[in-house]
């Protein structure tokens, strides 16, 4: 159960981390009042209305406005992640050149294994001990 929850909680933390840095736009084309269409990550179609010639009359005058109307929401992502690491001051390079050297010295081996107890025989056993404290591994 618990790896079910941190694998749950990495995907939804990696998809929020997706969704802040990721820019969108939202296209919305209105005619009056109502919703014609919708578009995500194009430009929204249009009803056509906009495109019909307007009767003009003498009583409406020439500055007559379309009921057609584009609105548009844009999301900028977040651009200030730090992209580029080759501006690295001498300090740190200094640090990271030791760093890697003395790792990868850490893990040579010895050309030969080395028993320091090798030349000295071991003890001699006058009595079992397990015997004497009545311990047994069972």
């Amino acid at each position: 159960m618990k790896s079910f929850f941190h694998k749950i909680l990495s995907v939804a933390l990696a998809s929020l981390v997706f969704v802040t840095t990721m820019s969108f736009t939202v296209d919305m084309h209105y005619c009056g009042d109502s919703l014609v269409d919708f578009a995500l990550f194009h430009n929204a179609q249009t009803c056509g209305m906009e495109n019909q010639s307007s009767q003009k009359s003498c009583e409406a005058g020439f500055s007559e406005k379309s009921c057609c109307s584009d609105a548009q929401i844009a999301n900028d992502g977040q651009d200030d992640l730090k992209t580029s690491y080759t501006n690295l001051s001498f300090e740190h390079q200094a640090f990271v050149a030791t760093f890697f050297y003395t790792y990868i010295n850490l893990f040579d081996g010895l050309d030969k294994n080395i028993v320091p107890f090798r030349d000295y025989t071991p003890p001699y056993l006058v009595r079992n001990v397990q015997k004497l404290h009545e311990t047994y591994l069972i």
